[in-house]
């Protein structure tokens, strides 16, 4: 099975930029197509945050009319920048969202069970999850044991050390781990919000950010104010083959031709005898 996960797209409506300089749109037009392109094809796409830019509803619909054109189902998340309201009316086809309440929800007809959090505390940039949803996401994870299982929120419950992000992280962060330490079935704790790509030992398990398909995080550790950056977008590829789950980063973009290595024993051609 794999699942690809993509994070923090920020969609504006075709046309506008973001920060006036960041075309949003054209963006996930190339991730999109980087996931048609993928072989394997990806059996699911996890969208771990921030879909819009405090988007309204048209902004909602049109970025979900273009994730339509991919053959797996995409199962998104709430991030700080994004509606509730909105997100039930856009994606009401997915037959997964709660009526009210937290966005969280489980995928189970998978190989690989997905558990989705809602870390979404409206009008601020961290994130908290609560006593109930901590309760559920425990009794979630109860039911199924030994299956393997992806735990997906938007704020990394941990400190990255890139000082202005880790302001705005999980809040209630030792309570999720503790819960999680519980459940060894959890392979992976999976996070956007910091648009880089970051990996962690976290409560027994991995947590790991995903990049994001548009700009990113500036790379400043210490308490300096980061800025956004047009490094290289990406996404993460999560490929679990029955018996262990293994991540990728893959690079969204054209970075020249591919070409053999002549020496099927060497990453360098041989010199010719003289």
């Amino acid at each position: 099975m794999l699942i690809a996960q993509i994070s923090d797209p920020h969609f504006l409506p075709k046309g506008t930029l973001a920060f006036g300089k960041v075309d949003v749109a054209g963006h996930l037009e190339r991730a999109i197509r980087h996931l048609e392109q993928l072989e394997p094809a990806p059996d699911a796409v996890l969208i771990t945050g921030d879909l819009t830019s405090d988007g309204d509803l048209a902004t909602y619909r049109e970025m979900a009319g273009m994730l339509a054109a991919l053959a797996a189902p995409c199962y998104p998340l709430t991030g700080n920048h994004d509606d509730r309201r909105l997100m039930r009316e856009v994606f009401a086809g997915l037959g997964c969202l709660p009526a009210e309440g937290p966005l969280c929800y489980v995928i189970d007809h998978f190989p690989v069970r997905l558990i989705a959090l809602d870390t979404l505390v409206e009008g601020e940039p961290w994130g908290m999850l609560g006593e109930a949803q901590l309760a559920w996401l425990d009794t979630r994870l109860a039911e199924a044991p030994a299956k393997p299982t992806l735990v997906a929120l938007h704020h990394p419950p941990f400190a990255t050390g890139i000082g202005h992000m880790d302001w705005s992280m999980l809040r209630d962060a030792p309570a999720l781990a503790l819960l999680i330490a519980r459940h060894p079935q959890v392979e992976r704790v999976l996070c956007g919000h910091v648009h880089r790509s970051v990996q962690r030992r976290f409560a027994g398990t991995i947590a790991q950010i995903a990049p994001g398909v548009a700009h990113q995080i500036q790379l400043t550790l210490g308490p300096e104010r980061g800025l956004w950056i047009c490094e290289p977008p990406g996404m993460l590829l999560h490929q679990w083959d029955g018996q262990s789950l293994t991540t990728h980063l893959s690079l969204i973009g054209d970075y020249g031709p591919t070409g053999r290595f002549k020496d099927p024993h060497t990453r360098v051609d041989r010199p010719s005898a003289s």
